[in-house]
C-alpha cells in the first residue's frame, strides 16, 4: 500500500470520527429538550391537580362567607319577628327563617361533601409534587451528564481536528484536494475497499488489470472507475488451521 493511500485511510478514519461526534454534539440538544418535556408533564400534573385543590378550598370557603352572611339574616329576622304586629307579618318573618335555614343546611351538606373530595385532591398534590421533585433530580442529571458528554466531545473533536491537520500537511495536495471533492460528492465517504474484485462502496466490479495494479499499488492512488472513490486494497489475513500441529512428535 502507498504511503499516500495509507495517509488518505487514516484521514477517512479521522473525519469518519470527527463526523460521529458532530452527529452526537447535534443531537444532544435535541436530546436535552425531550428529557424536559417530560418534566413539562410532570408540572403540568402537579398544576392541574393543586389548581384543583384550590378550587375546593376557594368554594369551601365562599360558601363559609355565605353562612355567615345567612346566620346575620336570620339574627335580624328574628329581631324583626319580636316587633311583628299581626300573625300574617310573624309567619311571614318565620317562612323567611327557614328559607336562610334551609339554604344553610344545604351550604353546610355542600361542605361537607367538598371536605371528603380535598382528602384525595390533597393527596394527589402531594403525590405530583413528590414525582415532580424526583423528575427534576433526574433531567437536572440527565442534562448535567449531557453538557459533559458535549464538552468532552469537543475536546475529542478539537484533538481528531488536530491530527487531522498534521495528516493534511503530509499529503500530496493533488491527493487532498481529490479527497475533498470525492468526500463532499459521495456523503463523506471519499475511500473505499476493492474486495473479491468489486468496489464495496458501489458494488461494481472492477476490469482485472485495474484491480491487478490496485493490488501492487506502491505510489500514489487510483480511483474507482464507476463512482469515482479512491481505492485501497487489503490483502487477506491468513487463517492458521488450529488442527495443524506444527510441533515434533515426543520421541
Amino acid at each position: 500500500m502507498s504511503p499516500d493511500l495509507r495517509l488518505v485511510l487514516h484521514l477517512q478514519d479521522l473525519d469518519n470520527q470527527i463526523r460521529e461526534l458532530q452527529r452526537e454534539i447535534s443531537a444532544l440538544p435535541k436530546h436535552i429538550a425531550e428529557i424536559e418535556k417530560t418534566l413539562d408533564v410532570h408540572t403540568r400534573k402537579w398544576e392541574a391537580d393543586k389548581a384543583a385543590l384550590q378550587a375546593n378550598q376557594r368554594e369551601r370557603k365562599s360558601l363559609e362567607g355565605d353562612i355567615q352572611m345567612q346566620e346575620q339574616k336570620v339574627s335580624r329576622l328574628r329581631d324583626q319577628m319580636m316587633s311583628a304586629k299581626t300573625n300574617e307579618q310573624y309567619r311571614a318573618f318565620q317562612k323567611e327563617i327557614e328559607y336562610c335555614q334551609n339554604e344553610i343546611r344545604k351550604m353546610e351538606d355542600r361542605i361537607l361533601a367538598l371536605m371528603e373530595e380535598s382528602e384525595p385532591l390533597e393527596a394527589n398534590v402531594r403525590k405530583a409534587e413528590a414525582a415532580l421533585k424526583e423528575e427534576r433530580q433526574r433531567v437536572e442529571s440527565e442534562k448535567a451528564a449531557a453538557r459533559e458528554r458535549t464538552a468532552q466531545d469537543k475536546r475529542a473533536v478539537e484533538e481528531l481536528q488536530r491530527q487531522r491537520e498534521e495528516v493534511v500537511r503530509q499529503l500530496k495536495p493533488a491527493v487532498y484536494a481529490a479527497y475533498e471533492k470525492i468526500r463532499a460528492k459521495r456523503g463523506g465517504i471519499a475511500v473505499a475497499e476493492a474486495s473479491d474484485g468489486r468496489c464495496s462502496a458501489c458494488h461494481i466490479a472492477l476490469r482485472p488489470q485495474f484491480f491487478q495494479d490496485l493490488r501492487h499499488l506502491e505510489q500514489g492512488v487510483m480511483f474507482c472507475e464507476t463512482c469515482g472513490r479512491i481505492l485501497y486494497y487489503q490483502p487477506p489475513v491468513p487463517i492458521e488451521d488450529p488442527a495443524a500441529d506444527t510441533t515434533a512428535p515426543a520421541s
